[in-house]
């Protein structure tokens, strides 16, 4: 059974290039954002692992952690993070999950019964404190992944989780967001003193509220 928005994701202790880590312990209070790849020394992998060390800061500051996995050894792992630092310019620092027994991505139904071969897909899952999954992403192998976007999408849950807004199409950080229609408007106008502007009955404006 695959993992549904909203689920308790499971729990696992596996090592790591950066040691053994019991993942819920190490998740913390922090969101998560877990990845996978299918083998190390993958070309577009070795672009993303260099570009979310470079982001780094951009999710310490969001309070998320970063973990990637791939099927390879802590040792294949290490090698290949020398190669990331080299070629992408940067330093990987945080930890790449050693699955060579398929364990993690079975748990998290990784493994694509319609691939060409049994190794895991590149899944992107965003976690939050409580361990629920909010978000699942899986891209071909073709395709790199969109970092930015995945910052995007954790912004407006940190932001919806906490205020009764939604955000709309293309939306980024200081945009104006949606009320949720559940609040009539003569109360949205309270709750948001910065101004509601009705479109339509159902689609409310509303500048964002912790700006």
């Amino acid at each position: 059974m695959a993992l549904q928005l909203g689920d308790t994701v499971p729990d696992f202790t596996q090592e790591t290039s950066e040691g053994s880590i019991s993942f819920h312990e190490w998740a913390g209070d922090s969101w998560v954002v877990l990845f996978s790849h299918p083998a190390d020394y993958t070309p577009v992998c070795t672009t993303e692992l260099g570009t979310v060390a470079s982001l780094k800061s951009e999710f310490d500051n969001r309070n998320v952690k970063v973990l990637a996995l791939s099927v390879d050894s802590v040792d294949s792992h290490k090698g290949w993070i020398n190669d990331i630092n080299e070629t992408q310019n940067t330093t990987v620092n945080y930890p790449i999950i050693a699955d060579p027994d398929r364990k993690v991505a079975d748990l998290y139904g990784m493994i694509h019964p319609n691939s060409l071969n049994n190794l895991t897909v590149r899944s992107v899952f965003i976690i939050d404190p409580n361990k629920k999954l909010r978000l699942s992403l899986t891209y071909p192998a073709s395709t790199g992944r969109n970092f930015d976007e995945i910052l995007r999408v954790i912004d407006s849950l940190q932001l919806t989780d906490y205020h009764q807004v939604a955000t709309p199409a293309n939306w980024k950080d200081g945009d104006d967001c949606v009320v949720v229609p559940s609040i009539p408007t003569e109360e949205a106008k309270q709750k948001f003193p910065k101004g509601v502007t009705e479109v339509k009955p159902y689609l409310r404006m509303t500048p964002q509220p912790n700006k």
